[in-house]
Order: structure tokens, then C-alpha cells, then sequence
């Protein structure tokens, strides 16, 4: 394959399923431990002090996957490795990132979880910018909201069976290893395909090509900023939801609550992520999609702010998932179509990818002084509406996709 054409032949299902499978090994192993352990090894390391060291944990995490997805991604643009530049970072990171796990099933403390944990977010967003840059090397663009949306099955059904795993093996270390088995056991089919684009050598890493002027590329910045609004509500509204559970709903099982409603939001997510992408395939747009995608993820956040109870709760997680499913297809295919170089869709992919940690990072930082001091949850969550209803009005401003 010409690795800087753009792809006209149809991928394969089995690639495109294979690819799935790893992304639900990948997200396995990060939701797990964002959904259920991380939160209950703070509260076991530092019961006095839970919130602010569950902040620091994933917000340290969350800026190493700032700098990491970037960073792999132009690595993987400039790999000559005659396996492929894509496929060597997946493997490696699938590796780094089962060996991340064991070291957080150890921690003995708040700051060994926190090096585990940033070890793991420097590991598995090499996986995950090698993972997602083969789209666009492989990939057609009509074909892109349909891959998006498998790719969003994978991380939907990561999210579930991470947090199932979590909460269903009993103990901190249990948990942790078991979602580095399965990563390791899911990665390895996609590998062996040997599917991957070889290239020869590339000018070198030039350190300024990481800023994309949002001047010279103003549909790239817009997006950017779009995807940055967006995941930002929802990161809002998620890093304190066991603790919500547990403090503003009172749920007897607060472990098993998340569970659930990890669930009922992946139930009604998987209902339309592959449909919403495959019908913005054929009607070839995109914006609307993912405008109307982020009113309803705003409507479920108000719910969480005027509903504090579990029923609230469970309405909200089914009503996030169908707006949340349309948007993980539709806004990715819309990503691949707004990057500036072929040469550099895994540089640039990783770019757009900080507009996914960044939120990490941020949130917490918001968060917490909102639940301790500024009104609490219903705040909270009413905030995290407001920003990701900002997030998909602005989605208009991009101009070259439909």
C-alpha cells in the first residue's frame, strides 16, 4: 500500500472486528481501573483523603496521555520496521501496559499508584495512537464511520467488561490482573493479521511540528477545540461517580452500582454507535450528527443535576449512551477528515487525542472544589452540561466536512 494515498479498497470485516477486539482489550484495561480500582485503592491508601488522591492520580495520568498519544503517534508516522510502523507500537504497549497493571496490583502507597498508573497511560496511548492511526491509513472514507463505530463497540464493551472484571473478582490485585491478561489476550489476534502499512525512511522528528496552527488549519483547530468541549463535560461528570453514589445517592453497593450503570449506558450506547455511523456514511455528514449527539449527552448530565437518586441515575446513564453512541463514531470519522498531512495522521491523530486528556486533567481540578465547597453535585453536573452543550454548537465552525 502507497502510505501517504489516501485508501480507496474496502477493509476487510475481519479486520475491521480484529481491530474491535484489540480496542476492547485496550479499553478493558483502562476502564477498569478508571471506573472501579483506582477509586477504591485511593480510598484503601488514603481514606482521610480520597477525593484529592484520586485527583492527583488521574490527573497525573492524564498528562502523561497528553504528552504520550502524540508522541507515539509521530514515532509510529516515522517507524521503517519492515513488520509495519503501526503494528510494533500496538504490541509494545499492549506489553508495557500488562506490565503497568502488575505494578499497580503492588502499590504499596499513593505515590507507587501513582507512578503504576502513569506508566500504564504512557504504555496504552502508545497502543491506542498506533490503533487509531491505522483507520486512516487503511481505511476509505466512506467506510470511516462504520470502522469508528466498531471501534466504539470495542471501547464500549472495554468499559463493561473492565469494570464487570473490577467489581466481580474481589480484591484490588485480582482486578488489576486480570485486565492485564485480557488485554495481552485480545491484542494478539490483531497482530497476527500482519496488516500494516510499510514505509521507508522520513524526514526526522521535528519537535514544532507538534503545534498545527489553528490559523493555517482552522477546521483541524475547530475540532480540536469541539472534541476538547465535549470530552470535557463528560469527564466532568464521571471522575466522581462512585463517590456520587456513595455520598449524594447513598447506594448500599456503590461498586456494584457503577457496574450497573456502566451497563445501561453500554446497552443503549451499543444501539446506535455502529447505526449512527454507518447512516453518517451514507448520508455523508457529519456535523449535525455529532451537534445533536451532545444535546442529548447534555440532557443526561442535567438529569444526574436535578435527579440525585439511583433512578435519576439509571435514566441518565441510558439517555448518555444514545447520544454518546452516535458521537464515538460519527466525531471520529469527522477527525480523520480534518487532518492536515497524510505523512503525519498519527502525529496529528495524537494532537487530537489531547483534546481527550486534557479533560482528564482538568476535571479533577474542577471537580473538586465544586463537590467539597460550590454547591456539590448538582453544580457539578450542570456545569458538565453547559460545556459539552458549548462543545457540540461549535461543531458548526468546521468547514470542509459536511
Amino acid at each position: 500500500m502507497t502510505t501517504l494515498a489516501e485508501p480507496a479498497e474496502r477493509v476487510p470485516a475481519r479486520w475491521t472486528a480484529l481491530l474491535s477486539l484489540a480496542g476492547l482489550g485496550l479499553f478493558t484495561a483502562w476502564y477498569g481501573p478508571i471506573q472501579v480500582l483506582l477509586g477504591k485503592q485511593a480510598q484503601l491508601l488514603a481514606p482521610d483523603g480520597k477525593e484529592l488522591a484520586l485527583g492527583l492520580v488521574v490527573g497525573l495520568g492524564a498528562a502523561v496521555s497528553m504528552v504520550a498519544n502524540p508522541l507515539f503517534g509521530a514515532l509510529s508516522d516515522r517507524t521503517t520496521w519492515r513488520m509495519g510502523r503501526r503494528l510494533p507500537w500496538t504490541a509494545l504497549g499492549a506489553a508495557g501496559g500488562a506490565v503497568s497493571l502488575v505494578v499497580l496490583a503492588v502499590a504499596p502507597n499513593i505515590v507507587v499508584m501513582a507512578l503504576g498508573w502513569g506508566l500504564a497511560q504512557l504504555t496504552l496511548n502508545a497502543m491506542f495512537a498506533a490503533l487509531v492511526a491505522a483507520v486512516p491509513d487503511q481505511v476509505p472514507h466512506r467506510q470511516r464511520g462504520m470502522v469508528g463505530g466498531w471501534l466504539g463497540v470495542g471501547q464500549t464493551l472495554g468499559i463493561v467488561v473492565g469494570s464487570g472484571l473490577a467489581a466481580a473478582v474481589g480484591g484490588l490485585a485480582a482486578g488489576y490482573l486480570v485486565c492485564a491478561a485480557f488485554l495481552l489476550v485480545a491484542t494478539v489476534p490483531y497482530l497476527a493479521l500482519r496488516r500494516d502499512t510499510v514505509v521507508e525512511a522520513r524526514p526526522p522528528l521535528d519537535w514544532r511540528g507538534f503545534w498545527v496552527s489553528p490559523r493555517r488549519f482552522p477546521d483541524f483547530g475547530w475540532a480540536w477545540l469541539t472534541r476538547f468541549l465535549m470530552n470535557l463535560g463528560n469527564s466532568i461528570a464521571i471522575v466522581y461517580l462512585l463517590y456520587f453514589l456513595q455520598d449524594a445517592v447513598h447506594h448500599d453497593d456503590p461498586d456494584g452500582g457503577v457496574f450497573v450503570l456502566t451497563a445501561v449506558y453500554a446497552a443503549t450506547l451499543l444501539s446506535t454507535v455502529v447505526v449512527g455511523g454507518v447512516w453518517s456514511d451514507r448520508v455523508g455528514r457529519r456535523r449535525s450528527f455529532v451537534c445533536w449527539a451532545g444535546i442529548v449527552m447534555a440532557v443526561a448530565a442535567l438529569l444526574l443535576a436535578a435527579w440525585p437518586t439511583w433512578t435519576g441515575a439509571v435514566v441518565a446513564s441510558a439517555v448518555l449512551g444514545l447520544g454518546f453512541g452516535v458521537y464515538t463514531s460519527v466525531d471520529f470519522a469527522l477527525m480523520t477528515e480534518v487532518l492536515p498531512a497524510a505523512g503525519d495522521r498519527g502525529k496529528d491523530l495524537g494532537v487530537i487525542n489531547v483534546a481527550n486528556a486534557l479533560p482528564q486533567v482538568l476535571a479533577p481540578v474542577l471537580a473538586a472544589p465544586i463537590v467539597t465547597h460550590l454547591g456539590g453535585y448538582p453544580v457539578l453536573y450542570g456545569l458538565a452540561a453547559a460545556v459539552g452543550l458549548a462543545g457540540a454548537v461549535l461543531v458548526f465552525k468546521i468547514r470542509a466536512v459536511a
